[in-house]
């Protein structure tokens, strides 16, 4: 199996998206940001799509779009009385403008279902490396801010008590995730990138009690479901997004279980 190049391009690009799923999950969950996820992979699909009309690479495409949308989620939903509606109008518009860039640029239906769900044969190395190059980025900006978006993160009116910038943080973490939406869509797809970020660290929550457990075992989750969602995806030429789904709800079931017997 891994002597095919485009499955060593695909285990590579996966186990960089389970790297990043897994540590920005984390804080997703802490934020109570699941719903922003879903919508930012909406983003990503117009965005892709806008690259293909433009004749980019679709991942420039979605970074652009994610990147964009997220600041401008940041900004107006800087208030949580309008932040639902804000994300809601915003996602409302990236799924129009999807159908229509796709529409506009006469690609076949293949082009759409590969921004969906995701390509593993679509995977090149010149892909992997900037993949590689958009998650060291993402990594590094994160180890910087840990014990700043850590303490914003898990208690929120204390960050604000203490007087720390939660917009202006708000808004970088904003932008990490929107650059993991468009690192991860390239397996996964954009329509369940949502996947990843957010049910390994959910799941994490029940068997750590640590920022730093919760993190190691959401990569754990995310690294398994990556990597047997593919191997299985090769072997049954079935959808690696169908598997990588399946395994991540079996570990969050399997969660809310193992509470249940502990309670």
């Amino acid at each position: 199996m891994l002597s095919y190049p485009f499955m060593q391009n695909a285990y590579m690009a996966g186990t960089l998206i389970a790297i990043i799923s897994g540590i920005m999950g984390v804080f997703v969950i802490a934020r109570n940001m699941s719903f922003l996820t879903h919508t930012l992979s909406e983003i990503g699909f117009a965005g892709a799509a806008f690259g293909i009309f433009m004749g980019w690479q679709p991942l420039n495409g979605m970074l652009l779009f994610t990147t964009i949308s997220s600041i401008g989620v940041g900004e107006l939903g800087a208030k949580s009385s309008r932040r639902e509606n804000s994300i809601t109008a915003i996602s409302a518009l990236a799924i129009g403008l999807g159908i229509l860039f796709l529409s506009l640029a006469d690609s076949n239906a293949s082009y759409a279902t590969g921004i969906l769900f995701g390509s593993v044969i679509g995977i090149s190395r010149a892909n992997v490396v900037q993949m590689m190059i958009l998650s060291i980025s993402v990594l590094v900006v994160v180890v910087v801010i840990y014990r700043y978006l850590k303490f914003d993160s898990f208690d929120p009116i204390g960050a604000q008590v203490k007087g720390l910038w939660t917009r202006t943080l708000s808004v970088i973490f904003l932008v990490l995730l929107a650059f993991s939406v468009s690192v991860a869509a390239q397996i996964v797809g954009s329509l369940l990138i949502f996947i990843l970020l957010t049910l390994p660290a959910a799941a994490a929550k029940y068997f750590a009690h640590t920022v730093g457990m919760m993190i190691s075992v959401a990569v754990a989750f995310s690294l398994v479901g990556v990597w047997l969602g593919l191997y299985l995806s090769y072997v049954t030429n079935w959808p690696v997004s169908f598997f990588i789904a399946v395994i991540e709800v079996l570990f969050y079931f399997s969660a809310l279980v193992y509470q249940r017997i502990r309670a």
